[in-house]
């Protein structure tokens, strides 16, 4: 059943005899006098249906150590430590001084009550409804998004690693799969986790090696093949079949009838990186920083720094890329807004949408590159300070017309081939290297994408605006995925216990920030004082 907090203060109560020493304007302060406002126990009411029992730890106490843990990042063991023996989170939480404070497992059972529970996000949209009562955001009009990728839980782990570990989980999750696995796996000894004992500065040792758990991995999924799989099972075999082909390639001179095999020569673009957590991924931030995890993507109030939407996604992937989830961003908001991103952000899909909806696109344009280099781009440029018109889009006609006024039609793939017309141009070697040709590839919305470049260009108070207001988004990044000067690394395995994570983490940074502001409680309502 669920416990609620005492109206009475006991005698060792930490607030009554050392309150005074928790800095007024901090977190604890602040839970100590308004945690049961922030979090009434009717909106937990649903995680304990049925009254009967022990009673749990009081809601409006277990939210605030959430909330102290998300924000301080600290382990269940370190949450545990802490609300036992740190004075500032006995106060915080209503706990008495000689409080033994609880298990760490009830962090874990708490976190899945709410996982399961039809509002997950309930201390997130507890947060929320304080913003949206104090009307920071009132007349504001303006939103800024960015992401980071933020370290998964687990170590990387080479291919061979993750084969054996795939087969020795088909073997736990899968019945009958230990009769086949003795069966048909020959290339190791899968009850032992640890890597086989070769000659690791062998090349054709390790050669030998991969192509003896390839075939494993390969009869194992033939021989389960036509097995009614469900649930973890099914999920099981199919990471099996998928490890088995992403880091792999025909030996040399081989074309993979024979069994021969080597590890690839190149990374697979959507790489599982741990059978331990499957939807970590590598990615890149840049060209020259590649990292494992995820993407954590973030809405903000650039002026006042309040995240307005957050979302952790897989890091590999178009729907997981920064346009595509600050498209669902855009259609979680009502009312018109003015949207800040970086280049990132500057595809024709983002601005159609940002367009469609009434809302303006402050976003930096992509960066044109010429197929040959100083040579056109599908935009304006000059040649020896004379003028050349770009390759002119006639949507109504369906046209494209190229410097040299030849005109091609669009197909309906949006192409406009050029082609033989090439050859005899005199404006070929500043505009194409192609044996066969120029050819233009026109995005849906190439017109927004030509206007957004043109204006760019063309309005220096745009620019402005962009230099004012589209960095601070980025203070609000390091925020989340870092503390005290270091780069946080994820506690969770899986995208849903990460998204839950970070709905926390940037509960927990707007509380902080509206207790900055002078947030209180008064008369059933929530103020600021600035």
């Amino acid at each position: 059943m669920q416990g609620v907090e005492r109206g009475d203060r006991e005698l060792l109560d930490a607030e009554a005899l050392v309150g005074h020493l928790v800095p007024a304007g901090s977190m604890f302060a602040f839970l100590a006098g308004h945690r049961r406002n922030l979090f009434p126990d009717g909106e937990f009411e649903d995680l304990f249906p049925s009254g009967k029992g022990r009673p749990s730890i009081p809601a409006s106490v277990m939210a605030s150590i959430l909330v102290l843990q998300t924000l301080h990042d600290l382990s269940d063991r370190e949450t545990a430590e802490a609300a036992r023996c740190d004075l500032r989170w006995k106060v915080a939480t209503g706990m008495a001084l000689d409080d033994k404070g609880f298990d760490p497992s009830t962090l874990v059972y708490w976190r899945k009550r709410l996982a399961t529970s039809g509002r997950p996000h309930r201390i997130n949209d507890a947060v929320r409804t304080v913003v949206e009562e104090t009307g920071i955001l009132r007349g504001r009009r303006k939103r800024a998004v960015d992401s980071t990728i933020l370290a998964d839980a687990v170590a990387t782990q080479d291919t061979i690693t993750q084969l054996i570990s795939a087969i020795r989980r088909v073997d736990r999750q899968v019945p009958g799969a230990a009769g086949q696995i003795a069966k048909v796996c020959t290339g190791h000894d899968y009850s032992r986790p640890d890597k086989p004992r070769i000659d690791w500065d062998d090349p054709a040792a390790r050669d030998a090696l991969v192509s003896a758990l390839v075939n494993d991995a390969n009869a194992l999924v033939a021989a389960l093949a036509d097995t009614e799989l469900e649930g973890d099972a099914e999920f099981a075999l199919a990471l099996l079949a998928l490890v088995a082909g992403q880091d792999v390639e025909p030996a040399e001179g081989s074309d993979g009838t024979d069994g021969r095999w080597r590890i690839a020569r190149k990374v697979a673009p959507d790489r599982v990186v741990s059978t331990v957590d499957p939807d970590a991924r590598h990615t890149r931030k840049s060209p020259e920083n590649r990292r494992d995890g995820y993407r954590a993507h973030v809405a903000a109030e650039p002026e006042t720094g309040i995240v307005t939407d957050e979302k952790v996604t897989t890091a590999a992937g178009t729907e997981n890329s920064d346009p595509a989830v600050a498209e669902e961003f855009l259609d979680a908001e009502d009312g018109k807004r003015a949207w800040y991103g970086d280049s990132a952000y500057g595809t024709g899909d983002l601005r159609g949408g940002i367009d469609d909806a009434g809302h303006e696109a402050v976003i930096k344009p992509k960066p044109l590159r010429a197929p040959v280099e100083g040579g056109f781009t599908v935009d304006d440029f000059t040649v020896d300070d004379f003028t050349v018109d770009d390759f002119t889009v006639d949507e109504q006609a369906g046209t494209v017309t190229c410097p040299n006024d030849i005109t091609r039609p669009i197909s309906r793939t949006r192409v406009a081939t050029f082609g033989a017309l090439c050859r005899a141009c005199s404006l070929r070697a500043q505009c194409t290297t192609s044996k066969t040709g120029r050819k233009i590839v026109l995005h849906p919305r190439d017109d927004l994408l030509r206007q957004a470049r043109r204006d760019w260009a063309d309005k220096p108070e745009l620019r402005e605006s962009y230099r004012t207001f589209r960095p601070n988004v980025e203070r609000v990044i390091s925020q989340i995925a870092s503390r005290g000067g270091r780069r946080l690394k994820l506690r969770y395995l899986g995208t849903g216990k990460n998204n839950a994570w970070l709905k926390r983490r940037t509960a927990a940074l707007n509380l902080r920030n509206l207790i900055g502001r002078g947030l209180t409680h008064t008369a059933g309502a929530w103020t600021l004082a600035t």
